[in-house]
C-alpha cells in the first residue's frame, strides 16, 4: 500500500453534534422542530444535498421550496463557523504522523462541500495531507469513484495501492467502485453491521489498527 484516502466526518473528525446543530438551526428558521442528534447518524454520509432532503422528509416537508430555503440557511451558518464542536478523533493525529513517517501518502475524500472541507482540515490538521477534496458543484459524490480515482491519479498511485477508509457503507461502496481496499472504522456514525453488510474488507476499532493492516499488505 502506498496511499490512504480518508473520509472526513465520522472518520477523521467527530462532527455529529455540529451537523445536527446547523441542521436544526436551518429547520427552526422555517418553523420545523429540531431533530434528535442521534437521528443525524443516519442522515449523513451521502453529502449535504441528501442530508437536507432527509431532514425535511422527517417532517414530511421535502418540497423544492423548503429544500432551497433550508439548504441556504444550513450552508450560511456552517460556512460562517465550520469549526463549531468539531475535533479530531483520539489517535488520528498520531496515525497520520506515523503514515507520513513511513512514506505513505494521505488524502481526504469527503462528501461535505469543498470549501468547508478545506477549512476544517487546514485548521485541525495543518498541511499534513497531500490532497484534500470535498464536493465541488457539478461533480459526483461518493459512492461514485470519480473523486477517489482523481486523488489516486494526483498521488501517482494505482487504485490497487490505496486503502480507502471510512465509517459508512457509502465509503465502502466508494472503495469497491474505485478498485481500492476498503477499511471500515467503528468509531464513526454507523455501526459494525452496516460495514459488514457493505462488504468491508477490513474493519478497525482503533486508528492504530490501520497501520497494522498496511504492515500486513
Amino acid at each position: 500500500m502506498k496511499a490512504c484516502i480518508f473520509d472526513l466526518d465520522g472518520t477523521l473528525t467527530n462532527t455529529l453534534n455540529a451537523i445536527a446543530h446547523f441542521g436544526n438551526l436551518a429547520l427552526e428558521a422555517y418553523g420545523f422542530k429540531p431533530l434528535p442528534v442521534m437521528d443525524y447518524r443516519h442522515y449523513v454520509g451521502d453529502g449535504r444535498t441528501l442530508l437536507i432532503h432527509r431532514m425535511l422528509n422527517a417532517h414530511n416537508a421535502d418540497t423544492p421550496e423548503n429544500f432551497q430555503k433550508v439548504c441556504q440557511v444550513y450552508d450560511e451558518h456552517y460556512e460562517a463557523d465550520p469549526m463549531y464542536d468539531t475535533n479530531a478523533y483520539s489517535g488520528i493525529p498520531e496515525l497520520l504522523n506515523e503514515l507520513k513517517q513511513n512514506n505513505i501518502k494521505i488524502a481526504v475524500c469527503s462528501n461535505k462541500p469543498d470549501n468547508v472541507v478545506q477549512d476544517v482540515v487546514k485548521i485541525i490538521f495543518g498541511d499534513i495531507f497531500d490532497i484534500v477534496c470535498g464536493v465541488i458543484d457539478g461533480e459526483p459524490t461518493k459512492p461514485n469513484p470519480h473523486t477517489a480515482l482523481k486523488i489516486a491519479e494526483k498521488l501517482d498511485v494505482s487504485p490497487e495501492e490505496c486503502l480507502f477508509i471510512g465509517d459508512t457503507n457509502v465509503d465502502i461502496f466508494t472503495s469497491k467502485n474505485a478498485g481500492m481496499t476498503s477499511v471500515g472504522v467503528t468509531w464513526g456514525f454507523r455501526d459494525r453491521h452496516e460495514l459488514i453488510d457493505a462488504g468491508a474488507e477490513y474493519i478497525v476499532d482503533l486508528p492504530s489498527d490501520i497501520s497494522k493492516i498496511i504492515e500486513k499488505l
